[in-house]
């Protein structure tokens, strides 16, 4: 499944490539995610991915996310190219759910890529250090993910209109209170996501 709809939001599901195997992930789930199998047999074309979304009635839509059971910056300049296309149809916000790799996986800055196409991006913290982080998350990046991550946040600031450090309500909340405190410092939005699974 390309597209699927949650609270008028609609989903794009882009890949299933990751960069971490997270314990949590809702694509570890035998349920997956409700009634949506977002496993693709293959990765959609930047065109499939836009004919999927003109079948879809944004009358109510009030967002287009980036999310689906992979990385969606692993197909960054696809990513821009939906991104274009949308900001030329649809007066959307555009949103990215990301884990915040995609300085690691491109070896370079990306943030002033999206500068234009992406109003929001959401990025998956979920543990208050390294340690944490990779024992919960397990990047394949080890133990420079970490920092990547706060570091991808903050060089987004710089160019995405709102950036939000996310976790998931399966840490304590001492160490929810500690990330709050990381996204604080850093200077961005913070949220606690209820885990589903």
């Amino acid at each position: 499944m390309i597209t699927y709809t949650i609270d008028n939001s609609l989903y794009l599901n882009i890949t299933n490539r990751c960069t971490c195997d997270c314990n949590f992930c809702v694509r570890n789930s035998p349920a997956g995610l409700g009634e949506y199998n977002l496993w693709l047999e293959r990765e959609p074309t930047v065109k499939e991915v836009l004919d999927d979304i003109e079948k879809r009635d944004l009358s109510q839509c009030r967002e287009i996310v980036f999310c689906g059971y992979g990385e969606p910056t692993i197909r960054l300049y696809d990513l821009i190219e939906i991104s274009k296309k949308l900001k030329e149809r649809y007066n959307l916000p555009i949103r990215v759910n990301t884990n915040g790799h995609g300085i690691l996986i491109f070896k370079s800055d990306i943030t002033p890529l999206l500068e234009g196409w992406i109003d929001i991006i959401s990025i998956s913290l979920n543990a208050k250090n390294a340690k944490e982080y990779q024992e919960l998350c397990k990047p394949v990046y080890g133990e420079k993910a970490f920092p990547a991550v706060l570091d991808f946040a903050a060089k987004c600031k710089k160019h995405i209109p709102r950036v939000v450090l996310s976790v998931v309500d399966v840490i304590s909340v001492k160490d929810i209170e500690a990330c709050r405190e990381l996204a604080q410092q850093i200077g961005v939005e913070f949220r606690v996501r209820h885990f589903g699974g």
